[in-house]
């Protein structure tokens, strides 16, 4: 895996889990809604933490360093 995420995306994408996280832990959002989001969080996580994003990888676009 070849990374393509900058640290912008990281930063950005860890900024959004956390507030869906605490969103989804304080009740704001729930129900099926809620628990896509924190799958969403949790993978937004996951390809922060690996610097790997297979979308833009489908799409092209390389946000880190060439």
């Amino acid at each position: 895996m070849k990374k393509n995420m900058g640290g912008a995306d990281r930063i950005i994408r860890i900024i959004i889990a956390i507030v869906v996280g605490v969103l989804y832990y304080t009740e704001t959002i729930s129900g099926t809604l809620g628990t896509v989001l924190l799958v969403l969080a949790g993978v937004f996580l996951l390809t922060s933490f690996i610097n790997f994003c297979p979308l833009y990888t489908v799409l092209g676009i390389n946000t880190g360093e060439k």
